[in-house]
């Protein structure tokens, strides 16, 4: 009896700390919530480093613009000290004798009167010269400080993506343990014609085409082509081939197209998800229901039925 009660105390000790294997579906929804923590992150990125590219091509042009001006001021102050050193080798007599070789003394008024505008003409040279110099001098100096601070942004930004992206890379472990070799990434990446339906015009159509072309391709964050994309990298480059500007970044792109309804989507138009105001997350419409997008690391660009998504947060038309 004894030896028995000890069999099952053994065997429901070992039942309770048995733990199943997690399902596939399971670890999709593990990948699912990793990757909604780190697509903000990466668009956040994309945001940082767009500032960036503007801010550092706005110092070069200022640095272009002072380095006349700073050379201008060289030129006038060089004069200025010529002047000086005129006069302090010339002393008093030399300007008595200026004087005195006048001819009349309305010749002589009218020679004081020269040596004194010319006087104040080359002090507001100097000073309005230096001024403008100075102005932009400050105007990069901020414009410095302020790249150090994006850049150190985007440093922290990198860091914490990487820490996430470790995470990830652990799950698709798991998950080519499931699935085998292909990572976990299966299924018909193009289950719908791509294109689809015409689109309202050529400009639309383009991004349409360019968009379709791009599918199979692999997913790298801050990648906008042409041989990989992220999610907003690939709206962007799909609308560059129409001869639009984007800026790489969803939150962004949001601003930059007019809000419309599910009704009036056409192919084309921008499809974005999860916030209504700072979305993480953008497709592009390729119409009959169905978007072209790239989704999330170790996934190929590949297009989605959004009929029935309930993470759609807005619609946006290039403007």
């Amino acid at each position: 009896m004894v030896i028995g009660l000890v069999t099952i105390a053994v065997g429901l000790g070992t039942a309770t700390h048995a733990y199943a294997e997690p399902t596939a579906a399971e670890l999709e929804a593990q990948m699912d919530q990793q990757w909604r923590a780190l697509e903000p992150i990466i668009e956040e990125y994309n945001g940082v480093v767009e500032d960036l590219k503007q801010l550092r091509a706005k110092a070069d042009a200022l640095q272009a613009q002072l380095q006349p001006l700073s050379e201008q001021v060289d030129a006038v102050m060089g004069n200025v000290r010529q002047i000086a050193v005129s006069a302090y080798k010339g002393g008093r007599m030399g300007a008595i004798n200026a004087l005195l070789g006048s001819q009349s003394p309305t010749e002589m008024a009218d020679q004081l009167t020269r040596l004194e505008a010319v006087a104040r003409n080359q002090r507001k040279q100097v000073s309005g010269v230096a001024e403008t110099r100075d102005k932009y001098a400050d105007e990069k100096k901020a414009l410095d400080e302020l790249i150090a601070k994006q850049a150190a942004h985007e440093a922290e930004l990198a860091s914490r993506k990487k820490e996430i992206e470790a995470k990830i890379a652990d799950l698709q472990k798991l998950q080519r343990q499931v699935y085998g070799g292909g990572g976990g990434v299966g299924g018909n990446l193009k289950p719908a014609d791509c294109p689809g339906p015409p689109a309202p015009n050529a400009a639309a159509m383009t991004a349409v085409r360019t968009a379709c072309a791009q599918i199979g391709k692999p997913y790298v964050y801050a990648a906008e082509g042409p041989n990989s994309f992220d999610c907003s990298g690939l709206t962007k480059y799909a609308w560059k081939a129409a001869g639009k500007t984007l800026t790489h970044q969803s939150v962004s792109q949001l601003k930059e197209t007019t809000r419309i309804s599910k009704a009036e989507l056409q192919p084309g138009d921008l499809i974005f998800f999860y916030s209504a105001t700072s979305p993480s997350h953008v497709g592009l419409y390729v119409g009959n229901g169905w978007m072209v997008h790239a989704s999330r690391a170790g996934v190929p660009v590949k297009m989605k039925d959004v009929r029935n998504d309930s993470s759609i947060s807005g619609y946006g038309r290039v403007k």
